[in-house]
Order: C-alpha cells, then sequence, then structure tokens
C-alpha cells in the first residue's frame, strides 16, 4: 500500500527561500543549483521547485548557461529597507567617498550580524575597495560593528544572546569612532562611527580602504560630522 508523502510545511519552505537569497547574497556571484543545494544542504529537486517560485517573483534570475543570480525585484525591496535612512545618508556618503578616496557606507544591525545597507565608491578612484549592499559579517568583527556595539543598551544586549561587547566598543564610546584592520577583509582598515536617528534601525557610518598609515582621527571626525547631519535630517 503506497502512502501520500506529507505536504512540506509552509513555514519551512518560506525559510528554505529566504535561505536561498542569502547565500546568492552572500555568494556575489552567480551560483549553480548544485552550488545552491550543497549551501542549503538539499536535495537539488527541493531547490529547483524553491527556484521556479522565486523566479515567478523575479527575485532569480538564470543566464544562458543556468547559473543563478539575485534578480531585479530584489533591488526594489532593498531600496524599501529604511529608506529614509538611506536617503539621508547617500549625499553624505557622496561626499565622504569624494573627499577622502574612500569607499563610505551605512551598515545596519540585523540580529548577530552587521549588514551593508547602501554603499558609495570614490568617482576618481584608480583603485576601489567593494563594499556591496548586502555584505555581512558578524557583529563582534570590524569596525562598523565595534561603533554599533558602543551605542547597544543593555535592553539591545539582553536580546542578543551570547554576544558580549569588545573592550574596544568602550574606547569607541569614549572617542567617539571605532577602527579595525585586517578583521574582515585582509589587508583592509575600516573607521566607523554609530548613527544615532529617531525610529531607524542601530547603524553605523564608516569608511573601508587598504590600510596605508591614514589619520583615522581625522577620517573618524569627519564621519561624526556626517553621522550629525544624517541624524538632523531625520529629525
Amino acid at each position: 500500500m503506497s502512502t501520500v508523502p506529507e505536504a512540506q510545511p509552509p513555514l519551512q519552505t518560506l525559510a528554505r527561500g529566504i535561505r536561498m537569497l542569502e547565500v546568492l547574497a552572500e555568494s556575489g556571484e552567480p551560483m549553480t543549483i548544485a552550488g545552491i543545494a550543497s549551501q542549503l544542504e538539499l536535495h537539488r529537486s527541493i531547490v529547483y521547485r524553491l527556484l521556479r517560485t522565486l523566479e515567478e517573483y523575479s527575485l532569480v534570475v538564470r543566464d544562458p548557461s543556468g547559473a543563478v543570480r539575485l534578480g531585479p525585484r530584489m533591488a526594489t525591496l532593498a531600496r524599501s529597507v529604511s529608506r529614509d535612512l538611506q536617503s539621508a545618508a547617500l549625499p553624505q556618503l557622496t561626499a565622504i567617498a569624494n573627499e577622502l578616496a574612500m569607499t563610505a557606507f551605512l551598515a545596519v544591525l540585523d540580529r548577530h550580524d552587521v549588514v551593508t545597507l547602501v554603499s558609495v565608491a570614490p568617482a576618481n578612484a584608480h583603485v576601489t575597495v567593494a563594499q556591496k549592499p548586502g555584505t555581512r559579517h558578524p557583529l563582534a568583527f570590524g569596525a562598523p560593528g565595534i561603533a554599533i556595539q558602543s551605542v547597544l543598551s543593555e535592553a539591545q544586549w539582553g536580546a542578543l544572546p551570547d554576544e558580549h561587547p569588545r573592550h574596544e566598543a568602550a574606547d569607541a564610546r569614549t572617542r567617539g569612532y571605532a577602527t579595525s584592520h585586517d578583521e574582515v577583509i585582509p589587508g583592509l582598515a575600516s573607521v566607523a562611527v554609530p548613527v544615532a536617528a529617531p525610529n531607524q534601525p542601530v547603524s553605523a557610518l564608516a569608511v573601508v580602504y587598504v590600510a596605508d598609515g591614514r589619520d583615522v582621527e581625522a577620517i573618524g571626525a569627519r564621519l561624526r560630522e556626517s553621522a550629525a547631519a544624517i541624524s538632523d535630517a531625520l529629525h
């Protein structure tokens, strides 16, 4: 006697689809179905069914070779995330990137991670460091994470089990900016400041650049000036 397989729980399907989008975002380049299945630890037939649904909504697309990448609808959705914060930050990011000849970006706290919301590369630099929107790294690492740690309340820390502030967060709170070197990407340095904006996610304004002995105090001062302007624009 044959049995009919039970329907897959809808929430599990949703979770798997979201995880697929995260895997594609973290990859930064097109992936094969086999590669996605390996990352998700799922059978390729399941990945294929998820893929077809996401394709219907233009959240993913496949190139002629069959490789999968994020689709145009994702860009539309991303622009809607903290839209006011992005709008206030963009002119400041552009000014910082061009003045300092560094990639400038705004990162927000997402549970245990710090995620780049929007970034701007300098217009006239010969070599730039890419910091794509959607890039994420653990809260415990990097100048943006330290800057965000420096302003978290006890209640916010309580919502992050197993997370603990680094001692550099206290230093960042005192001097107003955080620094890191070789923490997220080898050879790169970062300076970041927290952004205080009402009704917005906890965030940090940062630059990333090839470590070259730049005056981090001056960079921190410039970032604080822009962070204040973003905060004023949102009040």
